[in-house]
């Protein structure tokens, strides 16, 4: 039971977190995204475009975690979403690591383990039922 509620928890601030912030890297331009934060930086490295598709991606995986969760519609895609999640942030670690952002590195390595702890949990320790 409690490790049911922990997935939980864990399902919807990832997918909260990630749906927001792939919404605002659409509505933003790459620029205006840049500005936001000191961590941003990594848009240098790619176009306008492929800032928008990384942010669909990001949108997309959020959604793959509530949608199936709170709306009981193939739930067995959580942990599938949450795949896909982990290997989104070891592209994100990646750039971080070939930039030299050592601190920001850190914190894509805590996503990697949420992900990859959410998706052990609904696959194996508490599956939906």
């Amino acid at each position: 039971m409690a490790m049911n509620t922990a997935l939980w928890i864990l399902t919807v601030f990832l997918g909260v977190a990630f749906t927001i912030g792939g919404t605002a890297m659409l509505v933003l331009s790459k620029e205006r995204y840049r500005s936001l934060h000191e961590t941003q930086r990594w848009v240098d490295d790619f176009t306008a475009r492929q800032v928008k598709v990384i942010a669909a991606i990001k949108l997309l995986g959020g959604l793959g975690l509530l949608l199936p969760a709170i709306g009981d519609l193939a739930p067995g895609l959580v942990p599938v979403a949450a795949c896909g999640l982990a290997l989104f942030m070891a592209g994100a670690g990646t750039t971080r690591f070939r930039r030299g952002e050592v601190q920001s590195l850190v914190g894509d390595l805590v996503f990697i383990a949420m992900f990859a702890f959410l998706a052990w949990g609904r696959f194996d320790l508490e599956p939906f039922v």
